[in-house]
């Protein structure tokens, strides 16, 4: 989802899979969590793990895989909590849980926790890139070339505009949760648009869809990876180039947003004193390719995120019998 920081943007036995599956595929995201210690995170001496979910499909998929090998591959019982990005370094500060599986970047919170505090400990990097950035449909791209320079969006404001956008061009986001650089970047490049958020993920990929099979020309905040792209072709829109520093100041934003390798993190403790259940998760590394596949299976084929991770699992033990052993 969603910053995501300097990418500034974007559930347990049981009750997991209905969690996440009534998350995903309603847009009525699940209770935020963010006070509510799990009982299980950091117990002392139990064979419990207690990963933190956020609210976008691709972060889904990795919490599904990671609690499905942990609960039949290597015994641990596994809870999940829902939180917000920010809010979630403190709840792995804290202890409340033990892992993010998926960080977008965020700076503060890595020099407060992991160099100055060293509560929190770097558990390497997913292997998957992210990049938020600005999209168009393609058949719009195709038809208007010129768009996909954002120095031409104002030539396009008011087909691209909707009832919401307030006489302007509408530049959709998702949930105002995620931490975004778009209302600066809509005023430091003089664009006639207006910010709209459909709410969540899941909406704003309800409204992508409903625009693409009417089509119709929009303007989204999008990132990859994300599986919608193999359903809805979108070309990205050529923001000013980033450059390292460019998003210091989040009021002064005037660049794209940054590629960035997706990194975990986790509780010290645990990772110190988590036995294979720490070793596992630093080893949990996976492609675009395989998180989009599992992915796809929640969102489109509408698996719940157990039934999708033991459908995986089952057909690429070559890529995680090396995260286990």
């Amino acid at each position: 989802m969603n910053g995501r920081n300097q990418q500034r943007g974007r559930r347990r036995l049981g009750a997991f899979a209905a969690v996440t599956a009534l998350a995903v595929l309603t847009g009525c995201g699940a209770a935020d969590m963010t006070r509510q210690a799990s009982p299980y995170a950091a117990a002392e001496g139990a064979k419990t793990v207690t990963l933190s979910i956020q609210s976008w499909v691709g972060a889904q998929a990795n919490t599904a895989v990671a609690a499905y090998l942990l609960e039949h591959e290597l015994g641990y019982r596994v809870d999940t909590v829902q939180v917000d990005e920010v809010p979630a370094w403190d709840a792995l500060s804290q202890g409340r849980v033990d892992a993010i599986l998926e960080d977008w970047g965020h700076p503060e919170q890595e020099k407060r926790y992991v160099q100055d505090k060293k509560t929190i400990t770097a558990g390497g990097e997913l292997g998957v890139t992210g990049h938020i950035g600005w999209f168009v449909p393609t058949y719009f791209a195709e038809a208007h070339p010129d768009v996909t320079d954002w120095k031409n969006l104002n030539k396009y404001a008011d087909q691209l505009g909707t009832a919401e956008s307030r006489g302007k061009g509408q530049l959709m986001d998702g949930s105002p949760s995620y931490v975004t650089n778009d209302k600066a970047l809509v005023k430091n490049l003089g664009l006639d648009f207006e910010v709209v958020f459909a709410g969540s993920e899941a909406a704003q990929i309800t409204q992508i869809r409903q625009f693409a099979k009417e089509r119709k020309p929009f303007l989204t905040y999008w990132y990859k990876p994300q599986w919608l792209f193999e359903r809805v072709p979108m070309t990205e829109v050529k923001l000013p180039e980033y450059k390292e520093g460019c998003d210091a100041d989040p009021k002064a934003v005037a660049c794209a947003y940054p590629h960035t390798p997706l990194q975990k993190y986790l509780n010290t403790r645990f990772a110190e004193a988590g036995g294979k259940a720490a070793e596992f998760l630093k080893r949990f590394r996976w492609s675009v390719e395989e998180q989009n596949e599992v992915a796809l299976m929640i969102a489109e084929e509408k698996l719940s995120p157990e039934q999708a991770a033991k459908k995986w699992v089952e057909h690429n033990e070559q890529v995680w019998r090396p995260w286990v052993r």
